[in-house]
């Protein structure tokens, strides 16, 4: 189940056929999810409630093709891999990873791994490559010093990415995660840009917020069950993914990662000391080689058009938002070690409130 299918329509541009991060031609969206075991924690063993999920902007090589990027940490409290090269140089050459927080080594290692199968060439004939890593930390429900993701998960969520529909909730990297003291997990969705001419994609791996915080297209929701399904644990993580086929520039799409932060505040969260939130953007369309036969090149530019850069500004936001939203809807109600619940966000308390704030019929 979807945020849309309570029969709201979230914010003024219409979504991608999908609504999903995949409307963005070329993504491609891959999850291993591991739930094994239920108990007591047993270090090493289990409970199992973790995963892995890739994203990859195109379908050839990014190493020899990379692809314009742009990060923004809204605050830092968090394990990322790889975020510093982008911000130095503005590009992405390897599928971005998101896993759990004790896992972006061996993560990280994985990825190398994969890229050096796949491109020979990699510290011998040329240089080295830089892996991306972002994380939430799922140890409420998980055996998180356990590490368990290993490098055949990593290659399995990579080589297992695909177009089309993309799964939500409690699946990949988002199987142990939180929404708002709810479960949460993964979600996407998707914005056409000025008039259907390019399109904004988002997907988050959700693990942040207070449930008091907590508001569905504006309406506080959360205020209204603060004293049901209500778990230890609150604020924590975030990483938001954001794609588009319009050929940005670096700036440009750093300037478009700053307003995931809005689509995240939309949905009420505060950013809280010990979270990391953090965005990453990229164009699947500006691109550059790793090897330039020339000193200089051509290639299509977007121009710093205000009124075209603000609906890229919009459609970030709202497709952020409404990412969040998915997860959190899409997400179920999952027991992890030490009989540690998240409960799913009741649909008919949703659907009721909706009606209450008028947002719905």
């Amino acid at each position: 189940m979807r945020l849309r299918d309570f029969g709201v329509v979230p914010g003024r541009l219409p979504p991608g056929p999908l609504n999903a991060i995949t409307d963005v031609p070329g993504v491609r969206v891959g999850h291993v999810t591991r739930t094994e075991g239920e108990g007591p924690l047993v270090e090493g063993v289990g409970p199992l409630r973790t995963g892995v999920t890739a994203i990859v902007p195109h379908a050839g090589s990014l190493f020899r093709q990379k692809v314009a990027a742009g990060v923004f940490s809204l605050n830092g409290f968090g394990k990322a891999a790889g975020f510093e090269q982008i911000r130095e140089r503005g590009s992405l050459e390897t599928p971005i990873i998101l896993t759990s927080t004790l896992n972006v080594g061996r993560v990280s290692d994985a990825l190398v791994a994969w890229m050096l199968r796949e491109h020979p060439e990699i510290g011998l004939t040329t240089g080295t490559v830089n892996p991306v890593v972002a994380e939430c930390n799922d140890g409420f429900l998980n055996d998180l010093r356990g590490r368990h993701i290993h490098q055949e998960h990593v290659w399995a969520a990579i080589d297992g990415a695909a177009a089309g529909p993309v799964a939500e909730g409690c699946v990949g990297a988002g199987t142990g995660t939180a929404c708002y003291q709810f479960k949460g997990g993964i979600g996407t969705a998707s914005r056409l840009v000025l008039g259907g001419r390019f399109t904004v994609g988002a997907l988050v791996q959700t693990n942040m917020g207070r449930r008091p915080e907590l508001r569905v297209l504006g309406a506080p929701v959360g205020s209204h069950l603060l004293e049901q399904y209500m778990p230890e644990p609150g604020a924590g993580s975030i990483i938001m993914v954001l794609a588009t086929d319009a050929p940005l520039s670096a700036v440009q799409l750093r300037r478009l990662a700053t307003r995931g932060a809005l689509g995240l505040a939309r949905t009420g969260a505060i950013s809280s000391d010990q979270s990391g939130d953090f965005v990453i953007a990229f164009s699947t369309t500006s691109r550059h080689p790793h090897m330039p036969g020339a000193v200089t090149s051509s290639a299509e530019r977007f121009n710093d058009d205000s009124a075209a850069l603000d609906d890229f500004f919009l459609a970030a936001v709202e497709s952020v938002e409404e990412a969040i939203l998915n997860a959190l809807v899409a997400a179920r109600t999952m027991t992890g070690r030490d009989g540690h619940t998240l409960h799913a966000l009741p649909h008919a308390a949703l659907a009721h409130w909706l009606r209450h704030y008028r947002l719905t019929e």
